[in-house]
């Protein structure tokens, strides 16, 4: 694994966007933002070979949600992790790529980086 982690953040709301990524970058992440699924699909078209990590938000605006993102990303970019957030209700298991994880908002900033560097490690 690279020493820098390359972590995507496709969040619709850019307060909260915003926040994890300079908590990210305080890390020690190198962290792109994508406001929503198509944007995400764009970086990934582009920068797809850096990024470790996907986190995204299930619910955002467009024609394709964090769930078909995560799916897409899973077909196109199968080396790329997956942390999916929602404030719903935790998604199906059969609804959420194999190899991803869900966590629930509002979630701790230390969960998030522990689960992003796991997954990253783990890829």
């Amino acid at each position: 694994m690279a020493d820098r982690i390359f972590v995507l953040v496709a969040e619709d709301e850019e307060l909260v966007r915003m926040i994890i990524a300079e908590i990210l970058e305080d890390e020690g992440f190198e962290v792109m933002q994508a406001g929503h699924a198509e944007a995400a699909l764009g970086i990934l078209e582009t920068h797809g070979h850096r990024v470790h990590v996907l986190f995204t938000d299930i619910r955002m605006p467009g024609d394709a949600d964090g769930i078909a993102l995560a799916h897409h990303t899973a077909k196109h970019w199968p080396h790329v992790a997956l942390l999916i957030t929602s404030a719903r209700p935790r998604p199906h298991q059969s609804t959420i790529p194999a190899k991803s994880r869900f966590l629930a908002k509002p979630y701790r900033h230390h969960h998030v980086i522990r689960h992003i560097r796991e997954l990253a490690e783990a890829a």
